[in-house]
């Protein structure tokens, strides 16, 4: 039955190959199996596997049919009966014989199948639960004419040119098609590595003269070679357009005159549709919509290419980029933001506060503008910390940076597009990291500002600062108006004389004084000991601060108004603590006062104490510096002989020393003319004040220079646990002073119990601490004669 073939047929069985009459038919997607071709198989289909499992218990022979791409590919002469399944598959395909097959855990089965012969369903036998069918073998026509070969070298020469241009071909491909002298098998050698469709694949496949098939394949080769010479030219018009310097753009140049030769739209017009979406779909205010669309406008005239084009496109991003009416909703729970300022920050209580009253404001009056706060005092007490606090109490997104030597004005308003690399300020960078109009926006060291050549940063800050002109911010990148009025700003500073006094205006400041002993225990016992026993390895089982041993820590081992050297000292201990249980050693330490050295060493401060015993001609006084208050002691001796003369050391400012003579004056006005003192008034007197390297500038030292001269004067010593702060005229009157909190503060630190201050200073009493005002006497005075009185009471 099979020499039935048309024209004069090779015998398969002279060929070693025998086909069975019937075989199970395995449709093959997306590819078409020719004779001679190695084909693997993956199957996972329940019926598949059956269908292979009898395949493999049999002769291993299953016809591999590929299946049409759609129902319009059927053609009416090969037509099959309407059977679902078979009608999805061609009338023609290859036998294929297994040659090995492997399983795997998840049940799916792998085969590796060899084409060995063409054949043709003549009758589908069964569609359940796999297809089989009555198949014969198509007999190849013979081939051995001089046209036949002429094809035969044709079609090899183009192939090899196709290897030769073609990335997914190997140079192994050319041997095996150079020796190969059978016509049918280099037709379908070349047509399975051609990369053409299915219908055209099994358009050789069912060819059965190979002079047929090769003419075919000519055209399929010349088509490709035709794509790929096109592919080549269009690289080389690229490579001719592009110089060394841009190089780097070489791809995007080629994709470019790839759209073109297809009439694709280019790069440069998707940017601009893209642009056009984005503009459409913002909620724009009306002036920035317009500045918007010109500039758009003006972007689709320019050629990609043109340097202005990016610098065009950077603004518009900016402008699309920014919230210019999207803003968070403010959390006005106020139980919920007393809750976590308390949580993050110990004492700040009139900070915490200003924020509840903000909060309560805009609870009851939605429109209310943000409130612009100064944090002044010194460093470490937590004031940026804070700033990150008071965003999250609110629920709005925060943004810092630090003005901390800030010179060009750019940094706050934005360069003009006009130069090179413009970009907005960091207010309107900050905005845009935000992405909202409303977030909390901390300036942080705004003492610390410069200026130059380049501008004044300070000055710039005038209109961000101003509720009266931040609605209409203009950044000079922008070129248009932006509200400023909703943000919440927060600066921060250490001391307010190095502000320009406008800019101070501009700002409700509130001071944060440094803490006490106590509180600086509580924020240790807080906040500093489980952070540095977290970020060290080890636990509260391992180690523990007593309360003494903070303490000793405090006083012994640093000298602030904050809390920062603190942290790093019990950080130290806490490292050593860890060294040792890393080591193997004592699993459990316990700081306290006496073991402290141990982890520490010496103390490294002896300073700031009170003297062992009172002195004649030696005064406590109080002083102020950034990092906080500082004890002060002032010295002084009668130098028998000379004129009367007054003598002033320890680096004292002229204010200092103007203080210094007009006390002296005073007193000599008041015991001058009395005979018991003559002698007094005609030696020297030496005022000194330590430590010598230090500068020392100020009113504040007035009544106790004063004090020093008449307890010369007496010859009585001033109680050392009495210290005195305040400025003194040439009548004796005693005027307000500042830093009044820092001065009790430090005074307390060291063990003083009574405070002689200005009777116009009593009201900011109120601010010290109730654990200060009732360790401490305080004597209000107008007058020196009545801070005398109290220091001398049997003198007068």
């Amino acid at each position: 039955m099979f020499d039935s073939a048309i024209g004069n047929p090779k015998n398969l069985a002279a060929q070693g190959v025998v086909l069975p009459a019937t075989m199970p038919i395995l449709p093959i997607s997306e590819a078409v199996v020719f004779p001679y071709m190695m084909v693997p198989l993956v199957l996972s289909d329940e019926n598949l596997i059956k269908l292979a499992d009898e395949c493999l218990a049999g002769d291993k022979i299953l016809g591999a049919f590929a299946q049409r791409p759609g129902a319009a590919d059927l053609e009416a002469a090969d037509e099959l009966p309407p059977t679902s399944e078979a009608e999805q598959i061609y009338r023609i395909g290859t036998a294929v014989r297994i040659q090995k097959m492997l399983r795997f855990p998840d049940g799916s089965m792998r085969l590796l199948g060899q084409g060995v012969a063409r054949c043709r369903i003549e009758a589908i036998l069964q569609e359940e639960p796999y297809l089989r069918a009555a198949v014969s073998p198509l007999m190849e026509e013979s081939a051995d004419d001089s046209q036949t070969l002429a094809y035969m070298r044709g079609v090899a020469n183009n192939f090899l040119k196709i290897i030769d241009a073609s990335e997914n071909l190997s140079d192994e491909l050319k041997v095996v098609v150079m020796n190969i002298d059978d016509p049918g098998r280099l037709a379908d050698l070349i047509a399975t590595n051609l990369d053409i469709d299915v219908a055209e694949k099994q358009q050789v496949l069912e060819e059965t003269s190979p002079r047929r098939r090769l003419q075919l394949l000519t055209k399929l080769v010349m088509r490709e070679l035709d794509v790929l010479e096109l592919g080549q030219q269009l690289q080389s018009k690229v490579r001719k357009s592009i110089d060394k310097d841009q190089r780097e753009y070489y791809l995007r140049q080629q994709l470019k005159a790839i759209r073109r030769e297809l009439g694709d739209e280019d790069e440069g017009s998707v940017e601009l549709d893209e642009l056009r979406e984005r503009l459409a779909d913002a909620k724009l205010p009306e002036r920035v919509q317009a500045a918007a669309e010109r500039e758009l406008d003006r972007l689709s005239r320019m050629s990609p290419g043109a340097s202005e084009y990016t610098v065009s496109k950077t603004y518009l991003d900016w402008i699309l980029d920014l919230p210019w009416t999207n803003a968070s909703e403010d959390n006005l729970d106020l139980v919920r933001a007393e809750q976590i300022l308390e949580r993050d920050h110990y004492g700040l209580a009139d900070v915490k506060e200003r924020i509840l009253e903000f909060l309560a404001v805009r609870k009851l009056k939605g429109d209310h503008r943000g409130p612009i706060l100064c944090l002044q005092g010194p460093p470490g007490v937590g004031k940026t910390s804070l700033g990150r606090s008071i965003a999250e109490a609110i629920g709005r997104k925060f943004f810092r940076f630090s003005l901390g030597g800030m010179r060009d004005e750019a940094e706050i308003r934005g360069h003009r597009r006009t130069y090179v690399g413009a970009m907005p300020g960091r207010i309107i960078a900050g905005i845009k990291d935000c992405g909202t109009n409303n977030p909390l926006i901390m300036l942080d060291e705004i003492d610390k500002l410069g200026q130059d050549f380049r501008g004044d940063p300070a000055s710039a800050l005038l209109e961000v600062l101003d509720p009266e002109q931040n609605h209409d911010f203009t950044d000079h990148y922008l070129a248009l108006p932006f509200d400023l009025s909703k943000v919440l700003f927060i600066t921060t500073a250490n001391m307010l004389d190095t502000i320009p006094r406008p800019l101070l205006d501009r700002m409700e400041t509130i001071h944060l004084p440094g803490y006490t002993n106590l509180e600086k225990l509580q924020i240790a016992r807080r906040y500093l000991v489980p952070r540095q026993v977290a970020e060290n390895g080890l636990s509260r089982k391992k180690i523990n601060f007593s309360s003494a041993g903070i303490l000793s820590i405090i006083e012994k081992y640093t000298r602030e108004a904050g809390v920062r050297e603190l942290e790093r000292k019990i950080g130290s201990v806490c490292r050593k603590a860890a060294r040792k249980v890393a080591r193997g050693g004592r699993k459990t330490h316990t700081i306290g006062a006496k073991n402290l050295a141990a982890y520490l060493g010496p103390p490294t401060y002896t300073g700031d104490r009170l003297r062992r015993r009172a002195t004649v001609g030696v005064v406590t006084g109080l002083a102020w510096t950034p990092v906080g208050g500082k004890i002060l002691y002032i010295e002084g001796l009668s130098l028998p002989g000379g004129n009367g003369a007054l003598k002033l050391t320890g680096q004292l400012g002229s204010v200092m020393q103007e203080s210094a003579n007009a006390a002296y004056s005073y007193l000599r006005s008041r015991y001058g003319g009395r005979p018991e003192y003559a002698a007094f008034f005609e030696h020297d007197v030496h005022i000194h004040v330590p430590a010598g390297a230090i500068p020392k500038d100020g009113p504040s030292a007035g009544v106790a220079m004063a004090t020093v001269l008449l307890s010369l004067l007496l010859r009585q010593p001033v109680d050392r646990r009495t210290a005195m702060t305040g400025e003194i005229t040439l009548t004796g009157q005693v005027l307000a002073i500042g830093g009044l909190l820092e001065k009790v503060l430090a005074a307390h630190r060291v063990g003083v119990r009574r405070v002689i201050m200005p009777q116009t200073n009593t009201t900011d009493l109120e601010s010290v601490p109730e654990e200060v005002r009732d360790a401490m006497e305080f004597v209000p005075v107008a007058h020196v004669d009545e801070a005398w009185q109290a220091i001398f009471p049997e003198a007068f």
